[in-house]
């Protein structure tokens, strides 16, 4: 039977965050005609995001900046740092266009600066826009390449995420690529064993009046949405009767590919618990929009596309800003240290969703306390001042001695002692940390009192653990086309960002999950315009 379509394009983008806008921008270059879906406004989790591009091997604003870099260091950090999720030809090719990435995107109008962080940690103030984002200068990796500042955050005031997209959607509309806002995309469509198009539902035909509420809810929802689930809850009813009572059904037909980047599915409580029951992800904070439900790839699952690392979650606890505290010691209920406390913070978070009861503390001295407290004012952000005031005021428990401190937290005093014991007997006789602590960031803790700060797993608004899924389809990783379970790709589908497997779905650091949506949103844009 004839299809009937309600728009033809070239390339149709499902999902309209920073993959997405990458991938429109890509295909239009190579020509196509581009179109784009989104159910709610498009920026996606990018906008949400603190706006990071992990970049490397000698981009223009290292080099402005003073920092020696090359793709070869580049690669060796991260072929440690995330293991064989992709093969080593696709990580080799990331880092040798790293450089030309940053150009394309300060093409596209992103603005990035060279000033750099003098210290290290979790995100900067706005002084400065490049900087460790990753574990380059912690523990083993220092022996692997020479750590160098790969954190390119785009420039601009406050968390960065708009500074990103904003200026990258801009040009895409320069450029031509059409944009339907409000268009919830239901089910692919295909023709002969091909993906033609998508059935989907829009509310663009409603009432203006209707449509600018259905904006501001949406923006309500994305942020200050993501810190308070309750009011997301309440806005996503109100949005969802909208989209009831005013959607109207279309049908968009893609003549070269369809293009999915739908983000994840840390939205999705019951898929997030299915495929990784034992995490405790409900005390977590889901960082995304209520867009990152998992929709692009249950709707690919459905045409028999395979995934892959779905039970990978991502959870952060950073305990810098103040620099002083990656000399402190975190440790489990049973007084064991858990980590190199200088690895970026997703590793701690990691280390207390296996901990016993996902319990944690930050164990620091007198000294190292009051080093810390003169950071603060000119190494914290304002919600990171936030964070600390709330982590000293109501989760710390403090003693004249470790096994004091120990017992009011409710840590074994005896394990702790002995921790403390074998960190501070290591200092002294030089030798090695046994979690690999460099040791210019080490620090003996001998002076009294003593503070055990709760860094454990929590739901709280003033210290929340943030987290994301990792990962998604799994696709073929010259073109971004999805593969089915049989290995063989799906004729007509790609996908891109963290709806599919990519650069970071085994191992996060801040910057490269954006950085691999624009690598793999430009692959899949370029491959689905010529149909290949």
């Amino acid at each position: 039977m004839t299809q009937e379509w309600t728009d033809t394009t070239d390339v149709l983008v499902v999902g309209y965050g920073g993959a997405g806008v990458a991938t429109a921008l890509a295909a239009r270059e190579a020509g196509a005609e581009v179109l784009a879906v989104d159910r709610y406004l498009g920026g996606g989790a990018t906008t949400l995001s603190g706006g990071i591009v992990y970049a490397g091997g000698g981009t223009a604003i290292q080099r402005t900046a003073g920092v020696d870099d090359d793709p070869e260091a580049m690669f060796a950090y991260l072929r440690e740092e995330t293991g064989d999720v992709v093969r080593e030809e696709t990580l080799r090719r990331f880092c040798d266009g790293s450089a030309a990435m940053i150009d394309w995107l300060r093409g596209h109008g992103v603005p990035f600066d060279p000033s750099v962080c003098p210290y290290k940690t979790s995100y900067p103030t706005d002084d400065y826009y490049l900087y460790f984002s990753g574990s380059e200068n912690s523990g083993r990796f220092r022996d692997i390449a020479a750590p160098r500042q790969r954190g390119h955050r785009a420039h601009g005031p406050g968390v960065s995420g708009k500074k990103l997209f904003q200026p990258l959607a801009a040009s895409a509309a320069g450029h031509g690529v059409d944009l339907r806002a409000g268009t919830r995309a239901l089910r692919l469509v295909t023709e002969d064993g091909r993906v033609t198009g998508i059935e989907a539902s829009t509310i663009a035909g409603a009432p203006a009046a209707i449509r600018r509420a259905f904006a501001a809810l949406s923006r309500i929802s994305a942020k200050p949405g993501v810190y308070h689930p309750g009011l997301r809850a309440q806005l996503q009813k109100q949005l969802a009767r909208i989209e009831n009572r005013y959607g109207q059904p279309i049908r968009i037909r893609a003549r070269t590919g369809v293009v999915l980047t739908t983000g994840g599915f840390i939205a999705n409580g019951e898929m997030v618990g299915r495929h990784a029951p034992d995490y405790p992800w409900a005390e977590g904070l889901p960082l995304g929009t209520a867009g990152d439900d998992g929709s692009g790839i249950t709707m690919a699952q459905h045409l028999g596309a395979a995934t892959g690392r779905m039970d990978a979650l991502s959870t952060w606890r950073f305990i810098a800003p103040p620099s002083a505290y990656l000399g402190a010691l975190a440790v489990d209920r049973d007084g064991r240290r858990m980590v190199d406390e200088s690895r970026y913070g997703a590793a701690l978070g990691a280390a207390i969703a296996a901990a016993p009861g996902h319990r944690a503390w930050l164990l620091v001295d007198a000294e190292l306390a009051r080093d810390a407290r003169r950071q603060i004012g000119e190494q914290t952000v304002w919600f990171q001042r936030l964070q600390l005031e709330r982590l000293l005021r109501f989760g710390a428990a403090t003693g004249a001695t470790v096994e004091e401190a120990a017992t009011r937290a409710g840590v074994d005093p005896a394990a702790l002692r002995a921790t403390v014991d074998a960190h501070n007997d290591a200092i002294a006789h030089g030798a090695p940390d046994p979690q690999g602590k460099p040791g210019d960031l080490r620090r003996p803790l001998r002076t009294s009192p003593y503070t055990l700060l709760d860094i454990s797993f929590s739901s709280r608004l003033t210290y929340p653990m943030p987290m994301l899924t990792l990962g998604g389809l799994r696709v073929d990783e010259e073109t971004g086309a999805v593969r089915g379970e049989s290995g063989t790709s799906i004729p007509g589908l790609y996908a891109a960002g963290r709806t599919a497997v990519g650069i970071c779905s085994d191992s996060y650091v801040s910057g490269l999950s954006l950085a691999d949506c624009i690598f793999s949103g430009r692959r899949a844009g370029t491959h689905a315009a010529a149909g290949s």
